[in-house]
């Protein structure tokens, strides 16, 4: 079963992967899905007015106020969405979905609401010798553990060693710690969400996977939302009257976003206690793909939280070339094993 999470590049060298192959799965098969996401009336609002959506039951209080529900319903296109991305991380080795047979919403979602996705394997077959077809049903439930929608649909799933990731010779880090799923008295597999600090280990690197591409569009919308008055981030007209400033993504967007490629094997964290010796070596360009690699430097227990240890760890962010675009050292407060609030929260 493709049941770790990482492949093993190298002694000491890791690198993250996600999905189970056709082979691993099985009719009756469950799996439970980590994290859950909130939504908000605000993301109801914004996907909305997005999309044109003239349904104003989402985003008229007013007018929702009337109405049996009291107050904005959420958009259904935007729950299926949800659904669909956060169960992602099992399904990441689909090539295609071949259809979705039915969409049941079967609960009002509304701003505060908290969304959670199980899915369940119907069927498997075929005979192609890169892919078998899947059939699935998603369902998604929310905080109080009411079921708000079951998706049912149809996909093809590579098999083992036929995702275009696959590289030959890579295998499968087959150690406990890096476990994909743990599993319920009932045998449901629930995503794993990073590793605990008896897992970091000094001098192991990690190669975070996959990669993220910023756009210009939204280095100008977190510059703007940071208040940065500095127009190059901002005026177009600007950087075409000073053509000697080239474009370039906002520096405090690519330090967040090398770090959220960094919460896939750092996700058990309690705090982030700070960041040191940060280095931006050249400005990253809109669209360009930033990729990261971590390595523990030094981990010790706690002295005043018995159920903690704090992590130093070394991060690095490149371009596609290899090039790098940033480095800096940052100190982790990461929850020991069985330790924290992930039993209580469904995790």
């Amino acid at each position: 079963m493709s049941e770790y999470a990482y492949v093993r590049l190298a002694p000491n060298r890791y690198r993250e992967r996600f999905g189970l192959s056709f082979e691993d799965l099985r009719p009756g098969m469950r799996i439970c899905h980590r994290p859950g996401i909130d939504v908000s009336q605000q993301d109801n609002r914004e996907d909305a007015t997005d999309l044109l959506n003239n349904a104003h039951l989402h985003y008229d209080s007013h007018y929702a106020a009337q109405t049996e529900w009291r107050r904005p319903l959420g958009v259904s296109t935007l729950t299926v969405q949800r659904l669909l991305g956060m169960a992602s991380r099992s399904w990441y080795r689909r090539r295609n979905i071949l259809g979705i047979d039915s969409i049941a919403m079967l609960h009002p979602v509304f701003g505060g609401d908290t969304l959670y996705a199980n899915s369940v394997v119907n069927a498997v077959a075929g005979s192609d010798a890169d892919v078998g077809q899947v059939e699935c049903t998603i369902e998604g439930i929310n905080q109080r553990d009411q079921a708000i929608s079951r998706i049912a649909l149809r996909m093809e799933v590579y098999r083992r060693g036929r995702h275009p990731e696959d590289e030959p010779g890579a295998e499968p880090a087959a150690e406990q710690r890096f476990r994909l799923y743990h599993a319920r008295p009932d045998a449901t597999l629930v995503e794993q969400t990073g590793l605990w600090f008896e897992d970091l280990v000094p001098g192991e690197t990690f190669v975070h996977w996959p990669g993220r591409s910023l756009e210009l569009s939204e280095s100008r919308l977190h510059a703007l939302r940071s208040l940065e008055i500095n127009p190059r981030w901002s005026d177009a007209a600007y950087l075409e009257k000073y053509s000697s400033i080239q474009p370039a993504i906002f520096e405090p967007l690519v330090i967040g976003a090398v770090t959220a490629l960094t919460t896939r094997t750092l996700g058990r964290v309690v705090a982030n206690l700070g960041w040191t010796a940060i280095e931006l070596p050249r400005p990253v360009r809109p669209g360009e793909t930033l990729y990261a690699e971590s390595t523990i430097k030094h981990v010790r227990g706690s002295q005043s939280r018995p159920t903690q240890g704090i992590a130093q760890v070394d991060t690095r962010g490149f371009v596609a070339s290899g090039e790098l675009i940033c480095r800096y050292q940052r100190a982790l407060l990461v929850y020991r094993r069985s330790a924290g609030p992930y039993g209580a929260a469904g995790y």
